[in-house]
């Protein structure tokens, strides 16, 4: 059996008369699953090269290895799909979805995923995983994906977004403007009863927090920065939406006669984007394999990148003439 590269911990003197699964858990951050995992293996957890029980003690010096066996997703079909790569390490692959991208396999659509692309690119390098996604984006969110190579990198950095100890900016193109530059939507959220696809603001929901910053209004729709605390399933649909102010084509959330555009006027439009205008820019998170915080950011899309040129061009109003003329 092939193993990844084993992580290692040096007992110190003051760790000296330990449990070996109090080190585990306290110094390695290790699950109780995982441990559970582990244990069931003969490497995969040692103490000076031997298996040992966790419920043995450890002394000063003692060398402590877990080694995790290769894994693959033999139910993902490998094909070439491209992708864009920001980041790879031993650890970590970190990419820059494309919108309209599926992350993973689902019922009816089985090939042309981004699990099915990044399958295909480390089998043609020899390396074998099993696509470990650290979070979720929709179909058509564009941005920053972060994807494990083991179980104790996922488990990590997921931990860490439950004690929301990581950073998560997204870049959004919205309908109106909001009333304050800057805020927070401290609102919970939860599935609409007759839908169970839609999420709304419920007061049965879970806990979502999304902090909001005006970058730049335009005559009749705003540019927004915005940092999520929570990562609730369309949390940030559903809290703009909230607001007043939905995203820019979002087929589910979006309602313009929910502000004050006019549904009739939106429909007019010819927007230059075909899915939600909301864009994953930065994810942040402190690396399990060093402790070192580290940061990655995909840049505005082509589409969004045309849709923000569009929303900054004068309309009839601003342009003057016989138009503008016709419009007072």
């Amino acid at each position: 059996m092939k193993y990844y590269e084993p992580l290692r911990h040096i007992v110190s003197a003051e760790e000296d008369g330990w449990l070996l699964k109090a080190v585990l858990k306290s110094r390695l951050g290790l699950s109780r699953r995982l441990v559970t995992r582990l244990k069931q293996d003969e490497e995969g957890i040692t103490v000076n090269g031997e298996r040992r029980f966790t419920n043995v003690r450890v002394h000063a010096g003692d060398v402590v290895e877990v080694r995790m066996p290769e894994e693959q997703s033999a139910d993902i079909l490998p094909e070439p799909v491209p992708f864009e790569i920001i980041y790879e390490d031993e650890h970590l692959l970190i990419v820059n979805k494309a919108p309209g991208m599926i992350v993973h396999p689902t019922h009816g659509h089985y090939t042309g995923t981004l699990a099915n692309g990044v399958v295909h690119y480390w089998l043609a390098q020899g390396r074998q995983y099993r696509f470990r996604p650290v979070h979720r984006l929709d179909q058509d969110t564009s941005g920053v994906l972060a994807i494990a190579k083991n179980p104790y990198v996922h488990q990590q950095i997921s931990e860490q977004m439950k004690a929301r100890r990581t950073r998560k900016v997204y870049l959004a193109f919205v309908w109106g403007a909001p009333s304050s530059p800057c805020g927070t939507v401290d609102a919970p959220i939860g599935r609409c009863p007759d839908q169970p696809r839609i999420r709304m603001v419920s007061e049965e929901g879970y806990p979502a927090v999304t902090h909001y910053e005006v970058l730049e209004t335009y005559r009749r729709a705003s540019k927004v920065r915005l940092r999520l605390e929570t990562g609730r399933t369309h949390q940030i649909r559903v809290h703009m939406q909230y607001l007043g102010h939905p995203l820019i084509g979002d087929s589910l959330y979006g309602n313009p006669a929910a502000d004050s555009i006019g549904a009739a006027e939106a429909a007019k439009d010819r927007m230059p984007i075909s899915r939600q205008a909301l864009h994953a820019a930065i994810l942040g998170f402190t690396h399990p394999a060093d402790g070192k915080w580290r940061e990655f950011a995909a840049p505005l899309p082509e589409d969004m990148r045309k849709l923000e040129a569009y929303l900054g061009m004068p309309g009839p109003a601003e342009s003057g003439g016989s138009n503008a003329a016709e419009s007072t």
